[in-house]
């Protein structure tokens, strides 16, 4: 179960960087969910380079599904999906020199040197691609039930974009759908750009935080104390290798507050039980209360960089000088929010099934109204 996440959904990651192929296969899906090609070359779009803040190794990501899908629907069995690796250059990668920051030490202890090392083999970004194809099939399974979920980039070297409303951040989602640089304030993003490609510049690389929003979860979904609703996101966050830190609500911040500002006071609203404020996150004892969820995510500058930097060769023991070689991005900000998207949509799709069984990517409303 090490490459494997989910109860009643599950997912299973396969592939290395360089290998042949890259894939996933999405286990416990419903029957009879629509399967839209187009928008899983959307998405996977979204997170192919693209620009002067990326890697310069595009890859096309053809990919295939060869499992679980006929006729535009999905079965109710395995669905596999593989993505050939085009445009490799293992001769950029040595094997010896742990590059700072990367797994390349600890994977070879742990794998005693028989790990394939090429791209940063299994612990690779490009990893992340089949995720979001299967993010692409279940998005949209998730919208058809009336959730949605984004994400953009809120604070990047100093600059700071516009928070989404934290009661309805749904009108931001819908505009962040249509942004090739996923930002709510347009000159918030040029400037974070232009920052960008001056650490690009100096051959150098910046990190960020990234800001998502789930709308139209019901309430009661999720579990106390170890399946939450904030530690099974946190699980499968953490799970990309650039996240360093993840917090919900108003997080850190409301550490400043009082409680008498902090606590979100119900009210009724149209029959529907609300909160003015939403310092929790969507979030009380675990579980959903029909808020909106909110979460930052704290990502890592890229460890890829073309300065010296210093370093031990685990081969020979020795300390060494290196500088590493081959295609990296100057940040991966613009490229994870689509990749924080999918694994979003997975951690959510999952937690429902256990609730209400797996037919609800079908039947959803219909089986949450009756509770």
């Amino acid at each position: 179960m090490k490459n494997t996440f989910g109860d009643s959904l599950t997912i299973t990651i396969f592939g290395e960087s360089h290998g042949d192929a890259i894939g996933c296969v999405l286990d416990g899906v419903a029957p009879g969910i629509d399967v839209d090609c187009e928008v899983i070359d959307l998405y996977l779009s979204k997170r192919r380079p693209n620009g002067l803040t990326d890697t310069k190794r595009v890859e096309p990501d053809h990919y295939k599904i060869v499992s679980g899908v006929f006729n535009g629907k999905t079965t109710g069995t395995p669905i596999c999906i593989v993505i050939p690796n085009e445009n490799t250059k293992s001769g950029d990668y040595n094997y010896g020199p742990a590059r700072p920051s990367h797994a390349d030490y600890a994977a070879f202890i742990k794998y005693h040197g028989f790990e394939d090392y090429r791209g940063g083999g299994h612990f690779s970004g490009r990893i992340t691609a089949p995720i979001v194809a299967a993010g692409g099939l279940l998005i949209p399974a998730l919208e058809k039930l009336g959730i949605t979920i984004g994400s953009h980039i809120y604070k990047c070297c100093g600059v700071e974009d516009k928070p989404f409303d934290s009661l309805n951040p749904a009108d931001d989602i819908k505009l962040l759908k249509a942004a090739a640089f996923p930002v709510i304030n347009t000159a918030a993003g040029e400037q974070m750009v232009a920052e960008i490609e001056k650490a690009k510049d100096s051959l150098d690389s910046v990190g960020g935080i990234i800001q998502t929003a789930v709308t139209g979860l019901p309430a009661g979904v999720g579990e106390p104390w170890f399946d939450s609703v904030e530690s099974r996101l946190s699980h499968a966050l953490f799970a990309i290798g650039a996240v360093k830190g993840v917090e919900f609500g108003a997080g850190f911040a409301g550490t400043e507050l009082r409680g008498s500002s902090f606590n979100d006071q119900l009210i009724k609203e149209n029959g529907t039980v609300k909160t003015t404020t939403n310092n929790n996150g969507g979030i009380n004892g675990g579980i959903t209360n029909g808020m909106p969820i909110l979460f930052n995510t704290a990502v890592k500058p890229t460890p890829s960089i073309s300065q010296p930097q210093k370093t031990v060769n685990f081969l020979t023991g020795n300390e060494e000088e290196l500088v590493i070689k081959g295609r990296h991005d100057p940040a991966i900000v613009r490229r994870i929010c689509p990749v924080l998207d999918s694994v979003t949509a997975i951690v959510i799709a999952d937690m429902l099934c256990m609730r209400y069984g797996t037919d609800v990517l079908t039947k959803g409303a219909k089986i949450w109204n009756m509770d």
